[in-house]
């Protein structure tokens, strides 16, 4: 695994709306890897590599999840708006930065009492975010001069990798950027490829929709993390995909049926060359492919990625051996996807 890349990735902010500085990560790392890089309106980049064949886009969403300023109050906290989705519960006392003229590192604290001075009831609540306010740890006077409703708040936690394993906020989804990055290095393609680094998937999939409706694709394939549930208290049917045992090809989620075709040439890629990997259906959640699939007569879509547990958290995590398997399974795809052939 190239480490350097993916600490980079997951380091970089870029919520939703506000992916300027991971878009200009991502196209350093696709320039050498394309013919051409291009931003399109929206913000979403695009990548072609000149080929033959089917027209294939490829779709990894850079923006992430994270807050806006709401509020600044008289002492200098902030309140904050959600962009996208949380659970509360994971917020209280995170570390996030706070994108201002400067930039500062504040805490996630809730509107309650130290646990010392609690009565039994207040022990007992869950947290809201409306209830969870920002501390700067500085005078008012300097927030105020430097943060505005409206900045663009992320979440904040060095990544950590080990040999087996990689945690850090906001796996969903670099690591999908990671991974098709790596599979652009890899395969020798002669298809032709529209590699889109995509914005606002986080709000409603909105940049997939609008790059796609200007590629027209042939196929379109999506690259996202999916939910591993292999933890304790869930058990028989209610459990999905296991980490370890490789990538996640998706059959179908709550936006998108993943095209029948795609998903046996997906297990049949594989199969030949000794992939592991997992069959996922998702009751909760889509990905790029929901947004491709409806673009004007509708396009085939499938999503592949890698399992990741606590998503939506500040220690996502995901392991190795799973996001290698999902590199490989997507290029053996790219390697042999000009002699793809869908009509009916």
């Amino acid at each position: 695994m190239d480490a350097k890349l993916f600490e980079t990735l997951v380091s970089t902010p870029g919520i939703s709306g506000r992916e300027e500085r991971i878009r200009e990560v991502v196209k350093k790392e696709l320039e050498g890897l394309v013919d051409e890089v291009r931003i399109d309106r929206l913000g979403n980049l695009i990548g072609l590599r000149k080929g033959t064949g089917s027209r294939v886009m490829l779709s990894a969403h850079m923006d992430s999840i994270g807050f806006l300023v709401r509020h600044i109050d008289d002492n200098g906290f902030l309140r904050i708006s959600p962009v996208g989705g949380f659970d509360p519960r994971t917020l209280v006392m995170q570390k996030v930065l706070v994108q201002g003229k400067k930039e500062y590192l504040g805490l996630v604290s809730p509107q309650e009492p130290p646990i010392h001075k609690q009565q039994k009831e207040d022990r007992e609540k869950s947290p809201r975010i409306d209830d969870l306010f920002i501390d700067l740890m500085v005078p008012a006077e300097e927030v105020k001069a430097n943060i505005s409703v409206g900045d663009p708040i992320s979440l904040y936690r060095a990544p950590e990798v080990t040999d087996r394993a990689v945690t850090a906020p906001y796996l969903d989804d670099r690591l999908g950027v990671y991974c098709m990055i790596e599979a652009l290095r890899a395969a020798k393609s002669t298809a032709e490829i529209h590699a889109v680094v995509s914005v606002q998937e986080e709000v409603g999939v909105r940049g997939a929709i609008t790059s796609a409706f200007g590629l027209e694709p042939d196929v379109g394939i999506a690259l996202d993390v999916s939910i591993a549930s292999d933890l304790p208290g869930i058990e028989g049917h209610q459990r999905g995909l296991t980490q370890g045992e490789g990538v996640s090809i998706s059959v179908m989620d709550s936006m998108t049926i993943s095209d029948s075709r795609l998903v046996k040439r997906f297990k049949e890629l594989a199969d030949d060359n000794g992939i592991k990997y997992q069959l996922d259906i998702l009751l909760g959640g889509g990905t790029d492919a929901g947004g491709i699939q409806l673009t004007k007569s509708g396009v085939p879509v499938i999503t592949i990625g890698p399992p990741v547990r606590y998503v939506h958290t500040v220690n996502e995590m995901a392991l190795i051996s799973d996001i290698e398997d999902a590199v490989k399974l997507l290029a053996s795809f790219l390697e042999s996807a000009h002699e793809l052939s869908l009509e009916w």
